[in-house]
């Protein structure tokens, strides 16, 4: 087998795996982290599941971890522009100069990992290399066979759990939330947010055959700041404060903190979350987030009526295997007359703009544009929205229907992919190299077992 030796070794391997091929099962990420010794890793570990807010929580866990100065290594997916996205200490890319060498033992301890699997095992020996005190792990799809759900997980995390991805979860929201339930393995805390009926039978049934306490979050209170956007985020950011009061005592921290959890809580940042992005050149004002299914997007319009927004229009796109019909009806409402913009993703998933703006223009006044396929579908778009006349602070523009939507605006715009302040990414969206200031120290011949 041949080793790799740079970065981009790495990532044509990651490439040659394929970012959507999927074999289910946990065997072979047993495998790996028992080769690495990390089934139980030297850190306190969170696994945060669910369908909408779960990279929220995440995020807002992270940094409530990092506001009480324990060091946080953060595993999220997917990425936007560059898979270091989805490994973070401290808030900070993991340098991809550092990947190598794990990488390598990662493929020695187990060649036949997927896509995910890989970044899963990179990120467990990563954090466990840079001496984290907590690592926060989302799942990728489901939580039967997700790869996050081979590590022993200290405190387990349900966002609200949703119809998504029913080609493989199931058809029906009791067998999706049947399948994400089953990552509760043993009595570690499980925290919720609230949940529809049939997803908290599911949680309550698998909880209670583990004894594991359950734990119903409260959204924090409306006077909290928090970083990010939108009424939805306080039920997220409740459900990380929940977990964060079960982990604080594993990390020799004080679970009632007051001072340091605001801290955490405004200082949390996730790009595509109601994410506010000034306009200028060439720009329109834009609002950019992630919502693709009925759920979210239920979410993102009823942020933006609590906001007082009117957007004056909108780009968006989607894939064609997500339930994007009934999101497209919800966003139409939230439009009224105001012109939709539809370009086509460069994505072998993709819903065709023309079949998008078809049903858009059946479901209210026929204001919705097709744009020609093609490198340049995304900025004709904006372009176009950027002349919309009555486009400003009040009347933003919005960016959503698809995470890879996103992902094409941040390869153009990738400054936007970093939050304010923070070091900016480079051009192609990597992480700029560290200062030796900033540089997480590595131990390459620490183990992952205590």
């Amino acid at each position: 087998m041949r080793h790799f030796s740079s970065a981009a070794d790495v990532l044509r391997h990651l490439d040659g795996l394929g970012l959507f091929h999927m074999d289910l099962g946990l065997e072979r990420v047993h495998r790996a982290l028992a080769a690495l010794h990390c089934i139980r890793p030297p850190f306190v570990t969170a696994q945060v599941l669910g369908t909408n807010g779960k990279g929220s929580t995440a995020a807002f866990l992270a940094s409530l971890g990092m506001a009480h100065g324990c060091r946080v290594g953060l595993y999220t997916s997917p990425h936007f522009v560059h898979p270091a996205e989805r490994i973070r200490i401290d808030g900070r890319p993991w340098p991809e100069e550092d990947w190598v060498a794990p990488a390598n033992e990662v493929r020695e301890a187990a060649p036949d990992l997927t896509y995910f699997e890989f970044l899963t095992v990179l990120a467990i020996l990563a954090f466990a290399r840079a001496g984290v005190d907590l690592a926060v792990l989302e799942a990728g799809l489901g939580g039967r066979c997700d790869a996050t759900t081979a590590v022993v997980a200290d405190a387990l995390c349900y966002a609200p759990i949703a119809m998504d991805h029913k080609a493989v979860l199931g058809s029906t929201l009791a067998a999706i939330a049947t399948d994400k339930a089953a990552a509760v393995r043993d009595p570690a805390p499980v925290c919720t947010a609230r949940q529809f009926p049939d997803a908290a039978r599911a949680l309550a049934k698998a909880a209670a055959a583990h004894s594991a306490p359950l734990l119903e979050a409260r959204p924090v209170d409306k006077s909290a700041t928090l970083g990010l956007a939108g009424p939805h985020q306080r039920a997220n950011a409740g459900l990380a404060l929940t977990a964060w009061q079960q982990l604080a005592p594993l990390l020799g921290k004080t679970p009632d903190d007051v001072a340091a959890q605001a801290r955490g809580l405004a200082a949390a940042f996730l790009p595509g979350r109601l994410q506010s992005v000034p306009g200028g050149n060439g720009l329109p004002p834009l609002l950019l987030d992630g919502a693709h299914n009925p759920h979210g997007m239920a979410a993102l319009t009823a942020a933006l009526r609590d906001a007082g927004l009117r957007p004056a229009g909108a780009v968006f796109s989607c894939l064609g295997d997500k339930d994007w019909r009934p999101a497209l009806h919800l966003l139409k409402d939230c439009l009224g007359g105001a012109p939709l913009f539809i370009p086509t993703l460069h994505n072998e998933r993709a819903a065709p703009a023309a079949l998008i703006a078809a049903e858009a223009n059946r479901c209210g006044p026929a204001t919705a544009h097709a744009l020609p396929e093609g490198p340049e579908a995304l900025s004709q778009a904006l372009a176009r929205a950027a002349a919309l006349p009555d486009a400003g602070p009040r009347r933003p523009v919005l960016l959503a229907g698809s995470l890879y939507l996103l992902a094409e605006f941040y390869a153009l715009h990738p400054q936007w992919l970093t939050p304010p302040g923070a070091s900016p990414l480079q051009n192609d969206g990597r992480p700029a190299p560290a200062s030796p200031a900033d540089a997480a120290p590595t131990d390459p011949a620490r183990p992952c077992h205590v």
